[in-house]
């Protein structure tokens, strides 16, 4: 009966919203590719081409980074510009990760003091055909981030504290509280400018923070109005119960990228917003997420974004029995231009998670803004007007609103390509061989083939969790439990011709 009254609902929604838009894809089973190669994806009459996994990485759980804690590991990544280099056997990069706040045991009110950082890796590509080796390794360096005060920033939760600096109201750990008078900072995307100053967006606050190139926060890019989380009319950074409105704890700016041209700042909500996805509790719900476009073209911070776009996750099977009743995490995008990025959406299932619930969804999309509807300065923006308003018991997207496209190009759950690189998808046996839970780094890099002159290589990481056995935080030793190594995975692509990355 729980089905079929989904079922129901999910028609009902379809004719409320009308046949001009689609609902969030579903999958109440596992979505698995079994291709031994290459795969295509069509969006707007583009052709995309996924021509497979070509290696894989890893990095031991219990590895230390620069400044003495457990190797946080992908987050976020990027790599550096000028430092992807062809050699004769492949190629080579200094690729620099950003972890996200420490390890913590929020079911136990444990939050570490975890000052954000960047992490810097040396990654050498060799490859033998269609296939190859990937190693990825820490180079003992990184930059440490701080506040505007050169206080170093905490991971720890700020509860529903505040401070103001230079006109901001920022998330900071109340006075005798872990962190306290410092910027709680919970660091998920990453996107560096031309100049070598860095965006990082933020779980706590939905902020986008502008640091140095020395790691010391220079400005502040302030979330719209509807993803504030308020509660009882103040604001509410807590990351343990959502707030009445605004972005979901735990759920703030997840993904951040920069256009190839630089002029275009990219931002994603992980999932919907309160208001979008509180009709009941079915956590498939939160599916209508929101798209942020920044005019950066100008060296002064924007005040407000240039456009607003709504965007649909794909919803599953938790435990994949039919029921649909969880949305695909948001996890990471790469711009490909001023309107088309790669998205990274992902099941909480896998190695590190602590279940036995199948791979439903792993997947990295193709996106087209173009067609959809701006909703920058409009009320959906300014106040906290639903975009997703409830109709019985799901959030529906308002008919007046058409979402971007979407297309898939990597199903990553595809056991065929992943037995090359020594992994497999049997979580309900899981081990560390078994695709972890957390995928949420993405990186671009040129093939720079003379007869493939619009292929890329797109490295994808995990978000480990810090769980290591052997695990050190702030001097101190923990047992998490479990070994979850770092990983990055590697991926050919062909791009059309249309897209020009500028490399």
């Amino acid at each position: 009966m729980r089905i079929r009254r989904l079922t129901a609902l999910f028609l009902a929604a379809a004719a409320f919203a009308g046949a001009a838009r689609a609902e969030p894809v579903a999958y109440p089973k596992a979505s698995v590719s079994e291709a031994p190669g290459e795969e295509t994806a069509v969006l707007n009459g583009e052709t995309f081409v996924n021509h497979g996994l070509v290696a894989a990485a890893r990095v031991p759980a219990a590895n230390l980074d620069f400044l003495g804690d457990t190797l946080g590991s992908f987050s976020a990544m990027l790599i550096e510009p000028g430092s992807w280099q062809k050699t004769a056997e492949g190629y080579t990069a200094r690729l620099r990760t950003l972890p996200d706040r420490g390890y913590n045991e929020p079911d136990k009110g444990f939050f570490s003091d975890y000052q954000g950082r960047l992490v810097d890796f040396d990654l050498s590509l060799k490859l033998d055909g269609k296939a190859g080796t990937l190693s990825v390794t820490p180079t003992g360096t990184g930059t440490p981030l701080t506040g505007f005060d050169g206080k170093p920033t905490t991971g720890a939760d700020p509860a529903s504290h505040t401070m103001t600096e230079n006109g901001h109201v920022l998330p900071s750990p109340a006075e005798g509280a872990l962190g306290a008078g410092r910027l709680s900072l919970d660091a998920e995307g990453v996107a560096r400018r031309a100049d070598g100053r860095i965006y990082v967006s933020d779980e706590y606050a939905a902020d986008i923070y502008l640091f140095a190139a020395d790691g010391r926060l220079e400005g502040i890019i302030d979330p719209s109005p509807a993803i504030v989380p308020m509660t009882d009319g103040r604001i509410d950074d807590n990351s343990l119960k959502a707030p009445d409105t605004g972005r979901r704890n735990n759920q703030g700016l997840e993904a951040l990228s920069i256009s190839p041209d630089g002029k275009t700042l990219f931002a994603v909500l992980q999932s919907g917003a309160v208001q979008d996805s509180s009709a009941s509790k079915n956590q498939a719900n939160r599916a209508t997420t929101r798209v942020y476009v920044y005019d950066i073209s100008a060296d002064a911070l924007p005040k407000a974004p240039k456009a607003v776009y709504a965007l649909e996750l794909p919803v599953y099977s938790k435990k994949g029995n039919g029921e649909i009743d969880a949305t695909a995490a948001l996890s990471e995008m790469a711009a490909l231009s001023n309107h088309q990025f790669l998205l990274l959406t992902r099941d909480g299932n896998g190695w590190g998670c602590g279940c036995k619930n199948p791979e439903m969804v792993k997947q990295i999309l193709v996106v087209d803004t173009a067609g959809a509807t701006n909703l920058a300065g409009t009320d959906f923006e300014t106040t906290t007007k639903p975009i997703a308003p409830k109709v019985g018991e799901r959030n529906v997207l308002d008919p007046a609103i058409t979402p971007v496209k979407s297309a898939v190009l990597v199903n990553m759950l595809n056991p065929v390509q992943l037995a090359r690189v020594g992994l497999n998808i049997d979580n309900e046996k899981a081990d560390a061989k078994t695709l972890s839970e957390k995928w949420e780094a993405l990186a671009l890099a040129p093939a720079r083939d003379p007869n493939a002159p619009n292929d890329v290589f797109l490295f994808v990481g995990n978000d480990n969790d810090f769980l290591t056995t052997k695990g050190v935080m702030q001097g101190k030793s923990y047992d998490a439990g479990l070994d979850n190594d770092s990983m990055v995975l590697a991926y050919r692509l062909t791009l059309p011709e249309t897209v020009k990355l500028g490399w």
